[in-house]
């Protein structure tokens, strides 16, 4: 399973490439601002990515090229990328099927809907004939679409998935999501004053009220993620160079990133999760603060050492 950051990763790049190639001569900075990088450095690590793609042979002409020059981003298709796509029939259906599937979910962009009827019209006289996508919905979610049209406040009762805490909350819903099967609710919520993601099968009831929206959305989520509470284990690491990844695959922020070590901010709903990744980066990773990890890691290898006495001795 990728990790949210990982899919936002490769979100930005995938949207990054496109206006490069098309706006030759971009500047660091232009390219900075407008896929929000937060830094040079960050940019030039996707780069330094998509240097590496290409296909086998990795020859000048089946690898692309990305660098900065100075002060300019550069990008080159390889040669395999200048030429039109051919799809195989059973590629196109595959298409067409994960096309309709979003298109299903009520949240998809006009252009996807364009781009799935110039397909089907291409192969196909009567696509419903060939294909249909059909899949399951939770009961809520016809409710919770008119409520995110409406643009209205609704009251719903939820049980979180990590503490099983019964809460009823005033929620303003945003965007409907069905990712890795389950279906997802982006919403500003009245009780955290924050946006948070339900999950649908988490929602027990919706009642809708004669409140107005008033919280304003600065972008659109493209991916599910992990949202911290107040309260819960915070706990800072040292990573090193092996353990680096953490930064990647988990929901932290970087309090900095040198050359050698990468420190972070990690936020868990239960200690012993930071516990038992300490455990598994071993020598790679150091608690810098955090009483509460502290306490779950030694009772952690407590623990493990129990199982082997003669280890101990």
């Amino acid at each position: 399973m990728s990790s949210p950051k990982t899919v936002q990763r490769l979100f930005r790049i995938l949207s990054m490439l496109p206006w490069v190639i098309a706006n030759p001569g971009s500047t660091v900075r232009e390219v900075v601002e407008r896929f929000d990088y937060s830094s040079p450095k960050q940019l030039a690590a996707d780069l330094d990515l998509v240097f590496v793609c290409g296909l086998p042979g990795y020859g000048p002409g089946e690898l692309m090229v990305a660098y900065i020059d100075d002060d300019e981003v550069v990008v080159e298709l390889a040669d395999y990328f200048s030429r039109p796509i051919r799809l195989t029939p059973p590629e196109a259906l595959q298409l067409i099927g994960a096309g309709r599937a979003v298109l299903s979910s009520g949240a998809a962009p006009e252009a996807l809907e364009r781009a799935v009827q110039k397909l089907e019209h291409m192969l196909f006289s009567d696509v419903d004939q060939v294909l249909t996508v059909d899949l399951s919905e939770p009961p809520l979610l016809q409710e919770l679409r008119s409520a995110v049209e409406r643009k209205g406040v609704v009251t719903i009762t939820y049980t979180a998935l990590g503490s099983g805490d019964t809460t009823v909350r005033d929620i303003e819903p945003w965007q409907l999501q069905s990712t890795l099967g389950n279906w997802y609710l982006t919403a500003w919520c009245h009780r955290a004053d924050a946006e948070r993601v339900f999950r649908l099968d988490r929602i027990q009831r919706v009642v809708n009220t004669d409140g107005v929206a008033e919280a304003v959305r600065r972008v659109d989520s493209i991916a599910i993620g992990y949202t911290p509470n107040a309260g819960e284990t915070i706990a800072t690491l040292r990573l090193g160079e092996r353990a680096r990844w953490v930064s990647q695959y988990y929901p932290v922020d970087v309090v900095s990133d040198d050359e050698g070590d990468t420190v972070v901010r990690l936020s868990a709903y239960d200690p012993n999760v930071a516990a038992k990744l300490l455990i598994r980066l071993g020598s790679h990773a150091e608690l810098l603060d955090g009483e509460r990890v502290a306490v779950a890691y030694e009772e952690l290898q407590r623990q493990i050492l129990s199982r082997y006495p003669e280890a101990v001795e």
